[in-house]
């Protein structure tokens, strides 16, 4: 059965006698974060020896007689599957019938409706089936506020206006991000704009969002410093690659509102969430390096390097560095009247 976004913490918190749990989704970070959080609940801790058993891919055969077998320590006994696929089908169908036995946790990336796996747990009235969705930025806003609220924190206006722009899509980074700033404030604080800069996304000055701003704006050399440090800090090649799309929808968003008669200055300032302000300047000047085609088309090429670097061979982080270095070569090109 499919869990609705409303009961999602409730499910998770006491499953009852669910036996087959499946999250799934874009977004990898919340599946994992979900996935290791109900293991914990239901088995105490993730490598209790007895009762948390990983299984690989070459072992899915044995996955009802895993689920089956009794700890020795006692308890209710958690079986993880990462990266299933439907392939598992058949062996999680076998699963279903065992009531009342262990939990098998299923982690999965986007499964389309025609997913059998998926198809087969939302028809069953002993699974739970969990999507996981990139965070839009109302939903990051409300994960700021829940995570700061919990310590006791107040938010300044400005600082939930921006941050959702520098978090980006991926749940458990941002939580990462923000648990940081209230470590920063501290319980009973008040979380500034100031606060905000000095710890969150701060990756020695330099960014996931410096280095889409510079590459948007052509700085070759500038975007792949950025984006070095930015991976070696723990960046998601995919969500690098996400943000960089949503950056080029702004930008289309704000050609298109000047194509149709406003100005710069006001296509940028009507952009929802707003650009944080020492970045308008920055925005505005890469304007002119873009056209609505050309635009159009770096949307398309982030949109193809962002399916790639889940669902092909190649290694995501090559790819996120060549399609944004390419962006930036374009952008440079542009701008010395290439087109």
């Amino acid at each position: 059965m499919k869990i609705d976004a409303r009961r999602i913490d409730a499910f998770l918190a006491d499953p009852g006698s669910v036996g087959v749990v499946l999250l799934y989704g874009d977004d990898e970070g919340q599946v994992r974060e979900l996935a290791s959080g109900l293991v914990r609940r239901v088995a105490g801790q993730l490598d209790d020896p007895f009762r948390v058993v990983d299984l690989e891919r070459d072992a899915w055969s044995g996955l009802a007689a895993e689920l089956t077998s009794r700890p020795l320590t006692g308890g209710r006994k958690v079986v993880r599957v990462r990266e299933a696929t439907d392939v598992l089908t058949p062996f999680v169908q076998s699963c279903l019938a065992l009531q009342g036995e262990g939990l098998l946790v299923l982690e999965a990336r986007a499964l389309t409706g025609k997913s059998k796996l998926r198809a087969l747990l939302e028809k069953a009235q002993n699974a739970g089936v969990i999507a996981c969705y990139p965070l839009d930025a109302r939903a990051t806003g409300q994960l700021v506020r829940s995570v700061l609220q919990a310590d006791g924190i107040s938010v300044e206006p400005d600082v939930l206006e921006w941050l959702p722009g520098q978090l980006g899509a991926d749940q458990a980074v941002s939580r990462g991000e923000i648990a940081k700033l209230a470590l920063y404030v501290g319980p009973g604080g008040i979380a500034t704009m100031e606060d905000a800069l000095a710890c969150v996304g701060d990756l020695s000055g330099l960014s996931v969002e410096d280095a889409i701003f510079a590459a948007v704006q052509g700085d070759v050399a500038a975007a792949d410093r950025a984006l070095e440090l930015a991976l070696a800090e723990g960046a998601s090649p995919v969500s690098v690659v996400r943000q960089a799309m949503m950056h080029m929808q702004r930008v289309l968003r704000v050609l298109a509102d000047i194509q149709g008669g406003s100005s710069a200055e006001d296509a940028v300032r009507a952009l929802r969430p707003p650009l944080f302000f020492r970045r308008e300047a920055s925005f505005r000047a890469s304007l002119r390096r873009w056209t609505m085609k050309s635009a159009e088309m770096a949307v398309d090429r982030l949109w193809e390097a962002e399916i790639g670097c889940k669902r092909t061979g190649s290694p995501a982080e090559t790819l996120c560095r060549v399609t944004l270095l390419g962006l930036a070569q374009r952008a440079a090109l542009a701008g010395r009247g290439g087109g």
